[in-house]
């Protein structure tokens, strides 16, 4: 055999052409061959912690909704508030040890973050800290449905910074999400005076306007920046890049996060005087003392639900996934403010409302168009090396 495959007058191209593919095709992207015919690609399916994350994004929903009840009831202290949206991670420890418990036989030090992801989180959290600050700024000044509707700006945020340091290629549909979903929270600028509130200032609404802005645009920047800290920092690499990660990964992060962006809170709060204030402002509640406590205890509940599932969506898929998810309350919260706080909702917000959804939808048709491509230049890739596959077996065989 030998001696014939020298006296060819011709090499063989097709097992170069093979292995070529081969070489530009994963391991686990190579077709099973079952009497030469490559196998049909399977489905992309989101994981089961992708789909649990966007459940939690969607069950905090409340977070916004009660810390504008916090507002509007007479609460006042802007650095107790923003501790809220941040400082429920203690909740994350009783899970979180037990899923460490349970992956013991793997090693604990393989489970736990490495030092250098640890740090870059606790920067993070610091910096989201100063994100809910703002947010807290903006949210005593504005109705709830203005402020979620200008919240939704950071998906505008998220995507040009997931391009600047993640890498992120827009599409056509992308590109026009991005677009409407920025124009929509705009148009509530022409006119402030339909989502003013009684009594208040064009000034006090235009700072407050302008804080709404600057917390999403901080928001859109911590979301990428936690994408590119864990994967510059994390161990994960190689075929186990491909998975999404154990979720004590997730609650790790969120808990690192969480507890350094507490620290600037507490700190922030130390100074103006929040610890002594914080009794007197429940006795003057509106709705009571009691119910001051419940509606602490509940927001930062919700926050954390929330704050958790933003990680999980970074970490087992992506950031713009997670602002997307985030641009998704937005109509929840539409809906929560006007059944809950009587807010009014005028064709202003209407409008917004209209091209915020317009664009979500632009988005899932984008990403639906992609996945079909993708699965049929996978189609061809499968049927050119099966097709490389068939020929070299041939020639090997010829006499």
């Amino acid at each position: 055999m030998a001696t014939i495959t020298a006296a060819s007058p011709r090499p063989s191209a097709a097992p170069a052409a093979m292995e070529e593919t081969s070489k530009a095709m994963p391991t686990s992207e190579w077709p099973a061959a079952s009497g030469g015919n490559a196998s049909p690609p399977a489905r992309s399916r989101p994981s089961l912690l992708v789909i649990f994350s966007a459940c939690l994004v969607l069950l905090g929903a409340g977070g916004p909704l009660l810390l504008r009840v916090y507002f509007v009831h007479g609460g006042t202290r802007l650095w107790l508030s923003a501790t809220l949206q941040i400082s429920g991670w203690p909740l994350l420890l009783p899970p979180l040890c037990v899923s460490l418990y349970r992956g013991r036989r793997h090693g604990i030090g393989n489970l736990l973050l490495p030092r250098r992801l640890v740090g870059a989180a606790a920067v993070l959290g610091g910096l989201y800290a100063v994100s809910c600050f703002v947010y807290a700024l903006g949210s005593q000044a504005l109705p709830l449905s203005t402020s979620s509707l200008l919240l939704a700006t950071q998906l505008a945020f998220t995507a040009v910074f997931a391009f600047l340091f993640v890498g992120l290629r827009f599409t056509p549909f992308s590109a026009n999400a991005v677009v409407l979903l920025t124009i929509g929270p705009a148009v509530l600028g022409v006119g402030p005076s339909s989502g003013k509130p009684a009594g208040e200032s064009s000034r006090a609404y235009w700072t407050g306007f302008c804080e709404a802005i600057g917390a999403a645009a901080l928001a859109g920047l911590v979301i990428p920046l936690v994408e590119v800290a864990t994967a510059r920092y994390g161990r994960r690499t190689g075929p186990a890049a491909r998975v999404p990660p154990p979720y004590a990964t997730v609650m790790q992060m969120q808990a690192v996060m969480g507890a350094a962006g507490t620290a600037v809170c507490v700190l922030g709060m130390a100074i103006k005087g929040d610890f002594q204030a914080v009794a007197r402002e429940a006795a003057a509640f509106g709705l009571g003392a009691a119910n001051y406590y419940l509606v602490l205890a509940w927001d930062a509940v919700s926050w954390q639900l929330l704050n958790l599932g933003i990680m999980g969506l970074i970490t087992c898929a992506s950031s713009l996934l997670a602002g997307i998810m985030i641009a998704v309350l937005l109509p929840l919260s539409q809906v929560l403010a006007v059944i809950f706080l009587h807010e009014k909702f005028d064709g202003t917000k209407g409008i917004a409302l209209v091209l915020s959804l317009w664009g979500f939808a632009s988005y899932l048709y984008g990403e639906k168009a992609q996945k079909k491509e993708e699965a049929q230049k996978m189609r061809e890739r499968e049927q050119e090396v099966a097709l490389a596959q068939k020929t070299a077996d041939v020639e090997s065989a010829a006499p």
